[in-house]
């Protein structure tokens, strides 16, 4: 078979174009499925990140709760202490001046 018929032409166009076609949409659909799978793989890591972040939430406003708890209960404390150093203050201060006015 000679490569001058114009037959044999016409068939390697078709073929060039049925091929370069195939490749086309074998490509588009290709392009369409990973699309698909990663919107699909994107949902799925937006969800367990939102539950994750609710959990965390959750879990640092309970530790907030209870540090505040803990916290004011430290200020309590420390204002009685406070109270007992400055009474003992006032106390020295008295024992002090008396001890002085005696001599």
């Amino acid at each position: 078979m000679r490569l001058n018929d114009p037959q044999v032409w016409t068939l390697l166009g078709i073929f060039a174009a049925v091929m370069l076609g195939g490749m086309t949409l074998m490509t588009t659909q290709l392009s369409r499925v990973i699309r698909v799978e990663v919107d699909r793989i994107d949902a799925t890591l937006s969800a367990r990140i939102d539950g994750l972040d609710t959990a965390l939430s959750a879990r640092i406003d309970g530790l907030d709760t209870a540090l505040s708890t803990r916290i004011d209960g430290l200020d309590a404390r420390l204002g009685r202490i406070e109270s007992k150093v400055d009474d003992l203050d006032k106390e020295l201060t008295n024992l002090v001046m008396r001890f002085w006015r005696s001599q």
